[in-house]
């Protein structure tokens, strides 16, 4: 089985705010982008590839009344709290915060931790209270995983290592894999591999021995759970992604990256057919 997601980030900002959305008013972004994709999908074998697409909350509504009865694709969110709602419990006193019980209500099947920003963002709180325990981001993150499969939803468990952390490569996926998954029923998550170092405009992409190398280290660890390419699948890297054995799928964000930068459902559909072969 083969994993095909899409993080759609805050792409729907307008570009005179600073964003890079350009196909259609925020109001009917998400659904531009169901009804654009939905078909093309339906053609692939769903016992050979799944697609998961995880969106901003505030569109999660207008996804849900997108999709036809049909639809291939899987909704998700971005993320879960380490906390849910209960029966004599809290009822809902989460303010700011996404609890899976009203993710799943609002239609989510799935959703993505441990992406690199939320990861930043979260050591970037626990630096401002002089948390210094390199560990925390990964315990909470595990927090946020068993929330989401109690409900019923499937993760995408992000992790990879930054520059500075590229020499002690092993230690650092060996904890994040470790920990984030701890207790955590393995067959309800799959791994992306995000190599953090290469990511981003005028660094060097992640190359075929290295993402090798690293699927099979993922896969030793962890008795063999899938694992997808989480730092960019696109068309330039489609192909080569593709002859990968021990890569189960990729993760795809932006689809063009000069000119009039951005998400585009045309070549998101492009980049699968690349990947695909079909």
């Amino acid at each position: 089985m083969k994993h095909i997601y899409l993080n759609l980030k805050r792409f729907d900002v307008p570009t005179e705010f600073g964003g890079v959305n350009r196909i259609a008013p925020v109001a009917d972004w998400a659904e531009y982008i169901v009804k654009n994709t939905q078909d093309e999908l339906k053609k692939y074998d769903r016992s050979e590839v799944e697609f998961a697409m995880y969106f901003p909350e505030v569109h999660l509504l207008n996804v849900a009344k997108a999709k036809t009865e049909d639809s291939p694709i899987k909704v998700g969110c971005q993320s879960v709290y380490r906390a849910d709602t209960a029966v004599g419990g809290n009822f809902g006193a989460f303010t700011t915060n996404r609890p899976a019980s009203a993710m799943v209500a609002a239609g989510c099947e799935t959703t993505i931790i441990g992406h690199c920003e939320e990861r930043n963002d979260k050591a970037g709180i626990l630096a401002e209270a002089g948390v210094t325990d390199t560990d925390a981001v990964n315990r909470l993150l595990n927090q946020e995983i068993k929330c989401a499969i109690e409900r019923g939803m499937t993760v995408l468990y992000c992790i990879g290592e930054k520059s500075e952390e590229q020499d002690q490569w092993q230690e650092v996926l060996g904890k994040q894999l470790e920990i984030g998954l701890k207790d955590v029923d393995k067959s309800k998550v799959v791994i992306a591999y995000e190599p953090i170092w290469s990511i981003g405009p005028g660094k060097t992409p992640a190359g075929k021995d290295y993402i090798t190398k690293i699927a099979r280290f993922v896969k030793e660890q962890t008795g063999g759970m899938d694992i997808v390419y989480g730092g960019g699948l696109k068309q330039d890297n489609a192909a080569m992604l593709a002859s990968i054995d021990e890569i189960d799928g990729g993760l795809i964000a932006l689809t063009r990256f000069q000119g009039e930068i951005g998400y585009y459902p045309e070549e998101y559909l492009e980049i699968i057919r690349l990947y695909m072969g079909k």
